[in-house]
């Protein structure tokens, strides 16, 4: 049996004032997959009090999560850095519970926050699981009883240059060179996580995991060191989202392993300023029964009326060629197919 699974990445619906606008350019394109998931970067909340912009956390109201709904979302992750405060998180779940749309990733404990989502369609069970490694220091983690969100810790170190580790690199002793940048997953951290992949592989046919990380364009080693870990583990596909860039994709052990999908919906950003023109990525992976047949992506903008766009290949020469740079790295080749990029198929 053949079945499609299509993964976006980050949705945040602030400033929206209907629910039926940002997805009625791509709605009947989306449709056609037969599971979908996507990152929620926003909380489905109403503000009781005058929310500063310096202020943490993304707020829509929730009432336009309907446009989840509309775009046929079948589960979301909601483990970010912008899910933030026990109100706001106990508002979004209850107003994506009230949509029928499962979350991953946050709720009203540790035990809520850490539960992966298991959706049937077509006999196929796909299951999702969410972790965040961008999170604020305080009240942010999901307790015993308290509300937040899933995390997966990383850790930072900052080597100084004692040994050329590139040609173009200086001698230590000049004033100025700037230590190389160290990252890696929390052991502990790790373990947990890897424990939560293995039991939710045996409750699925096809195990999605989601991950809110990294830091601008570049894919640094924590990353790179869950993703795989997160594959020997069981994993099906790996997706990140969070630094809202187009990021490259390898195919790990014969699995795809996307490390930024940017945005797919997100017209205010930080500071109440407006995203930009971001070019982002929509997947779709083909299934022959469990085996995989195909995996490809969409490129993905949006217009000043916050309506989502997917962009044909022959318009987006400069885009492709930015991407296929940054997947040198992995040894992937993005081929145009149609209005498609085929990334790899048997």
């Amino acid at each position: 049996m053949k079945h499609t699974l299509a993964l976006m990445g980050d949705i945040n619906l602030m400033k929206v004032t209907d629910p039926a606008v940002p997805f009625r350019r791509v709605r009947e394109l989306v449709a056609d997959a037969d599971c979908r998931f996507a990152n929620l970067e926003c909380c489905l909340y109403d503000q009781t009090t005058q929310h500063e912009l310096r202020d943490e956390g993304f707020f829509a109201s929730p009432r336009i999560g309907e446009a989840l709904k509309l775009l046929g979302i079948d589960a979301i992750g909601n483990a970010n850095n912008v899910n933030y405060g026990a109100d706001a998180i106990r508002s979004s779940c209850a107003a994506l519970k009230a949509l029928g749309i499962p979350n991953t990733g946050a709720g009203e404990n540790r035990e809520a926050a850490y539960a992966p989502v298991v959706v049937e369609r077509k006999g196929v069970r796909y299951g999702f699981l969410q972790r965040s490694s961008v999170y604020w220091p305080t009240n942010h983690e999901a307790g015993e009883s308290s509300p937040g969100i899933a995390v997966l810790q990383g850790h930072t170190a900052y080597q100084p240059m004692l040994y050329k580790i590139r040609p173009e690199l200086p001698p230590a002793n000049r004033p100025g060179v700037p230590p190389a940048v160290i990252t890696w997953a929390d052991p502990k951290s790790l373990a947990r996580y890897k424990e939560d992949v293995t039991a939710l592989r045996a409750r699925c046919d096809i195990l999605t995991v989601s991950h809110h990380w990294g830091l601008f364009e570049e894919v640094l080693d924590y990353q790179i060191e869950i993703a795989h870990a997160a594959v020997d583990t069981g994993a099906d596909v790996v997706i990140g989202h969070g630094p809202h860039y187009s990021l490259p994709m390898e195919m790990y052990k014969g699995k795809p392993v996307f490390y930024g999908l940017g945005n797919f919906s997100f017209h205010t950003g930080h500071g109440g300023r407006m995203h930009g023109d971001w070019v982002g990525e929509a997947v779709r992976l083909g299934y022959e029964d469990k085996a995989l047949q195909r995996v490809a992506l969409k490129l993905v903008r949006h217009n000043d009326a916050n309506e989502t766009l997917f962009s044909h290949p022959r318009d987006e020469a400069q885009a492709i060629a930015r991407l296929q740079s940054l997947c040198e790295r992995f040894g992937t080749r993005l081929a145009p197919e149609g209005d498609e990029l085929v990334v790899w198929k048997i």
